[in-house]
């Protein structure tokens, strides 16, 4: 089974186009977010928790996939109008096959119901990116918390930092033992990782591991939103480059406008040669769809990346959840699902 089964094995082991190359489609048109997808048959399905499915991705002729690091994501390309992201869980050194697990999320807006009913071993896919927004930096120690099917893009890079030699440790908690995914695989890292099962422990104790600031570990964290407010509130007094979240749903305070943001501004289309006014209440993507500017988004709002967007000219109002602080001061891109302006005119790449 292709699925990484053991600690050893897991530490062992797109660029522009129009043409079509085995599996690969070329998609033109949706913003240089996601200008390639790749046409992959799911080559194995498993259940790898309670509610969780496990899917392997190739290509059908059997050709390499493109490159990706530990924390990328890809797009599932589920019908003509929904899109899903899912990060990748394999590993990244396997150019044959991509791995992703889904979690069944029942009162969720209908993307992993159509995966864990529709997809199965054989089934056709386009399947867009890969992106990371949540990329692993250099350091001598990592602290891992994982929350749930948080534990996805942690997978890629507990291997990373195994095969770099760092110091590393994993706090992954889950509402029971047989609701978290890899806890076979994990196990095999021995006393670097501590499962926290709610029902057993009640919850994560994160203390045990954020009490004292280190000037030398990274901290990354994925899960749900509760989660991830504990854990910034945990690390108020860490240094503010300590601490590395992915998100599953936009920050509580995204939202809210900055101070001199507009309420109508002009996006001038660089590539397509058209100027869209942008009208109150009235989202940037919105505008362009209404004017036959053909962008792929998903989340709408702000979390996933897929509607990044190239900044040529002017100053966003960033409410994202994707980019950092200091991403969002540069002004090179922007999430034109729900970012607005500062200025009268953007200049955007499209």
């Amino acid at each position: 089974m292709p699925w990484v089964t053991n600690a050893r094995e897991m530490q062992s082991e797109v660029a522009e186009g129009s043409d079509v190359v085995a599996g690969r489609v070329a998609v033109t048109g949706m913003g240089t977010a996601r200008q390639c997808a790749l046409e992959l048959v799911v080559a194995h399905r498993a259940d790898l928790a309670d509610g969780v499915v496990g899917l392997v991705l190739e290509d059908p002729a059997g050709g390499p996939l493109p490159e990706w690091t530990a924390g990328a994501h890809i797009d599932l390309e589920l019908t003509d109008e929904l899109v899903r992201q899912y990060s990748l869980c394999s590993s990244p050194d396997d150019r044959r096959r991509w791995g992703v697990a889904v979690l069944l999320e029942r009162d969720g807006r209908g993307g992993s119901r159509h995966v864990h009913r529709h997809l199965g071993q054989g089934s056709r896919i386009r399947v867009g990116g890969p992106r990371n927004h949540f990329p692993l930096q250099p350091a001598r120690r990592y602290q891992f918390i994982a929350g749930g099917i948080g534990i996805t893009p942690i997978m890629p890079m507990i291997e990373r930092a195994a095969s770099d030699g760092a110091d590393w440790h994993l706090l992954y908690g889950g509402r029971q033992r047989s609701s978290m995914a890899f806890a076979d695989v994990l196990a095999g890292y021995g006393d670097r990782v501590t499962f926290w099962p709610q029902d057993e422990l009640g919850m994560l104790d994160l203390d045990s591991v954020l009490a004292e600031s280190r000037d030398d570990t990274l901290v990354y964290c994925c899960g749900p939103e509760g989660l991830l407010g504990a854990v910034e509130q945990a690390c108020a007094h860490w240094p503010a480059s300590a601490l590395h979240v992915e998100r599953f749903s936009a920050r509580p305070d995204a939202p809210a406008p900055s101070e001199g943001a507009l309420d109508t501004f002009d996006v001038v289309c660089r590539k397509s040669g058209i100027t869209v006014s942008i009208r109150n209440g009235e989202s940037i993507l919105e505008a362009l769809r209404d004017n036959g500017i053909n962008m792929i988004a998903s989340c709408m709002e702000g979390i996933c990346g897929t509607c990044e967007t190239p900044v040529l000219e002017g100053t966003p109002d960033h409410r994202d959840s994707v980019l950092s602080a200091d991403e969002q001061a540069e002004n090179d891109y922007m999430m034109i699902c729900v970012s607005r302006s500062l200025s009268p005119t953007l200049v955007l790449d499209v």
